[in-house]
């Protein structure tokens, strides 16, 4: 089938939706560099805030907490949501219905709700905050988008092929590992981006949760931002949308270069 050339007006409006997602951005990427402190208007070039960035000790640690944080939550999110996504898809059992509605509601619920409901636990048990706690608060938010993601895959997944495995001799484990995961795993890589990017993310719970020492990059922007965005904020962002754009090329077109 030969390619169509969409009409004058969908290509006009599509131009205009890109503009209105991208535009506020590329002009944050352009005052990074602006010499003017204030930000307000463009005054001249200069890399000196992105020198003053690298050199940001504040900056600095709040960036090694929240890939800490995010790295740690992800794998143990992706784990425990993968498990439960199995095991509610496979099996029925008494509770099944409560079970699969209590593990949504941190997806629906505000997260000034959680926040305030994990701060009070904590505080109950009379648990230090710090980094531990915003770890299990990122964990507990992200299991239900996990368990979603991959129960989502899981709906097209064959059955057939775990009992063809079965019947050539290989045990439930190894059928598992060879056969159920590797079929999944898009799904189970899609929950874990997902999470990944939510922990990244996270200022309400984050903040509710956080103790001395423990401040993420979310917490350092806003305390940064509370008077004026400056050219360093802006840096600091452009830094992390690069960062980003780079990960989307390489998921793009890796996959690509292996076929």
């Amino acid at each position: 089938m030969s390619e169509k050339t969409p009409p004058l007006w969908l290509r006009i409006y599509t131009f205009l939706v890109y503009a209105y997602i991208y535009l506020p951005i590329l002009i944050l990427v352009i005052f990074s560099f602006n010499t003017q402190k204030l930000n307000i208007h463009w005054e001249g070039f200069t890399i000196a805030w992105y020198d003053k960035l690298f050199h940001d000790s504040q900056v600095l640690l709040a960036t090694r907490n929240t890939l800490i944080v995010a790295i740690v939550s992800t794998l143990v999110a992706t784990i425990i949501g993968t498990m439960a996504a199995l095991a509610l898809q496979r099996y029925r059992f008494r509770g099944y219905g409560l079970s699969e509605t209590v593990l949504y509601v941190p997806v629906v619920i505000p997260e000034v709700v959680m926040g305030i409901s994990l701060l009070a636990f904590f505080a109950m048990i009379k648990f230090t905050l710090g980094l531990v706690t915003i770890t299990l608060s990122h964990i507990a938010f992200n299991i239900p988008f996990v368990a979603l993601v991959v129960r989502a895959r899981l709906h097209g997944f064959d059955k057939t092929i775990e009992e063809a495995s079965m019947d050539l001799g290989a045990n439930e484990l190894i059928t598992f590992w060879r056969v159920t995961l590797p079929t999944i795993m898009p799904g189970v890589l899609s929950g874990a981006m997902l999470a990944f990017t939510l922990s990244l993310d996270d200022y309400v719970i984050t903040y509710f949760t956080a103790g001395p020492g423990s401040t993420t990059l979310p917490l350092r922007i806003y305390s940064m931002v509370r008077f004026a965005v400056t050219p360093e904020v802006n840096a600091l962002s452009t830094i992390w949308i690069l960062i980003v754009f780079i990960l989307l090329f390489i998921g793009e077109y890796a996959p690509r270069r292996r076929t």
